[in-house]
Order: C-alpha cells, then sequence, then structure tokens
C-alpha cells in the first residue's frame, strides 16, 4: 500500500462523516430553498425564488443577530481575557486546576434553568427592585437587548476563557523577562509581547462564540420575551409553527452564506495580523 492510499485510508471515516453529516443536510436545505409551502404546511418540490425574494420579512430577526452576536463576543472577549491572563500568568499553579474548575462550573446546570435565574435577576423582583431601595425608579432589564446581551455572555464566557488561557499559558515566561530586562514597563511588555503572542486564543475563542451565537435560539427567547429575537427563533418560528419548510431553508441558507462569508472575512484578517507579528519578530 502507497503512502497516498494510507493518507486516503486515514481521511475516509472523516471524509464520509462531513458527506453525512454536514454536506448532506445542506444540500437539503438547499433544494428545500427553492421550494413552496403546502397547502398544509411542510415542502412542495418546486424551482422559484420567491423564498429568497421574502427575506426581507425577517431582517429584523437577521438585523439583531448580526448586531448582537458580534457584541456578545466582543464583551465576552473583553471580560475573559483579564480571566484568562490572571489565572494563567498570576495564579499559583497549584490553584490553577480549582478556579478552572469554577470557571466549568455553570456547565453543570443546563442552559435552560440558568437563563430562568436571569429572568428573575433582571425582572421587577430582582436587579430593579434592589436600584428601587436607592430611589432609581423605572429601570426595566428584562426582555431588552441589554438583557440578551447578559445572557450571551454569561451563557459563552467560558468558552471564550479558555482558548485564551491555553494561550496565555504556553507563553515562554523568559520573554516577558527579557522584555523587563530590556527596560519595557508591564504595560509595554503586555502590548508588545503578551497581547500579540495570544491573538491565536483570543481568535480561536472569537470565532467559536460567534458561530455559536449566530444560530443561538434560548436565550433571545427567554431573555428577550419576544421582542428581541434572533435568525434561530424565527426558524424555529418557521419550521415548527408555521410549517414553511420553504421560507425557513431559505432563511437557514442564507444564514450560513453569512456566517461562511462573515468567517472568512475574520481569519483572512487573523491571519494578516499573523503574518505581521511574524515579520517585526524576523526582522
Amino acid at each position: 500500500m502507497t503512502q497516498r492510499e494510507r493518507n486516503w485510508l486515514l481521511v475516509a471515516p472523516a471524509g464520509a462523516w462531513f458527506l453525512v453529516m454536514l454536506v448532506l443536510p445542506l444540500s437539503v436545505v438547499f433544494i428545500f430553498s427553492f421550494g413552496e409551502r403546502g397547502a398544509a404546511g411542510g415542502y412542495v418540490p418546486a424551482f422559484t425564488f420567491e423564498q429568497y425574494a421574502n427575506l426581507p420579512a425577517r431582517l429584523t430577526a437577521f438585523k439583531n443577530t448580526m448586531i448582537l452576536a458580534p457584541l456578545g463576543t466582543l464583551a465576552a472577549m473583553l471580560i475573559a481575557y483579564p480571566l484568562a491572563y490572571q489565572l494563567a500568568v498570576r495564579t499559583d499553579p497549584k490553584w490553577k486546576n480549582i478556579l478552572l474548575v469554577l470557571v466549568i462550573v455553570p456547565f453543570w446546570t443546563s442552559i435552560l434553568i440558568r437563563s430562568y435565574a436571569w429572568i428573575f435577576l433582571l425582572g421587577g423582583r430582582g436587579i430593579p427592585a434592589l436600584l428601587g431601595t436607592f430611589g432609581i425608579e423605572g429601570v426595566r432589564l428584562i426582555y431588552t437587548p441589554f438583557a440578551v446581551l447578559i445572557g450571551i455572555v454569561y451563557g459563552y464566557l467560558p468558552l471564550m476563557v479558555f482558548p485564551i488561557y491555553v494561550a496565555l499559558d504556553r507563553l515562554d515566561n523568559r520573554l516577558l523577562e527579557a522584555s523587563s530586562d530590556l527596560g519595557a514597563r508591564p504595560l509595554a511588555t503586555f502590548f508588545k509581547v503578551t497581547l500579540p503572542l495570544s491573538i491565536p486564543g483570543v481568535a480561536t475563542g472569537c470565532m467559536l462564540v460567534f458561530i455559536l451565537l449566530m444560530g443561538e435560539f434560548l436565550i433571545p427567547a427567554l431573555l428577550g420575551g419576544g421582542k428581541v429575537f434572533f435568525v434561530g427563533n424565527a426558524l424555529v418560528d418557521l419550521f415548527l409553527q408555521s410549517r414553511n419548510w420553504a421560507f425557513g431553508s431559505a432563511v437557514a441558507f442564507t444564514l450560513i452564506v453569512i456566517m461562511l462569508v462573515t468567517v472568512t472575512i475574520y481569519m483572512r484578517l487573523i491571519a494578516r495580523l499573523q503574518t505581521g507579528r511574524d515579520d517585526v519578530s524576523v526582522m
């Protein structure tokens, strides 16, 4: 058996899985998107662009998703980076594992239960009631974009922390010591050494969280209360309630295209940053 045949043999299981679990379902969605809704719902074979022409009807869902998903990713990154930095660089090694477990602890409880906890905290008897005791009246938090953003950051923060932590934990401390010996202040060392070397972890965490947020539906449904909804909520409505599978497929395929374009542009920007950093390192 040649090396090429061995390579194909090793790739075959993953390729078959990729074909069955990703390519075929996406192909079905693509075909359905050109169909029509049956009289009793579902899908009727056809070839029409009517479903794509109706996409503006779900413009609000796309707009909410394209605004809150990047904002949630950015907010999670800004909160996760200091936490990951503290864990990786400034925490005693004997405490690291314990603190990392505490980061994972929220995942031990269903996101549904955690979201209901936030409904109480953001509702009239939670934080607004507490603010009322200090004379701050009329604050409404629940069923707002802010509530959805809080739920997003809380729910996905651990997924952002760990890639950044891994990148920071692998830093060679000798680089930090060398920067200090050459007279660089801690802040300059952070921006010129630590931050550039942790970009791969930041890029991985942001991409992971962003992709998941683009398909999120539970947090907007609970904390948005039907007033702030994502494309995921629109898909649940179209497939399960309206039973308009053709239009739902058009919405789903459009979301996939948007995600592919966004992630491709993002990865190219990260690659350019990495290339620029490597060039500077060589010089």
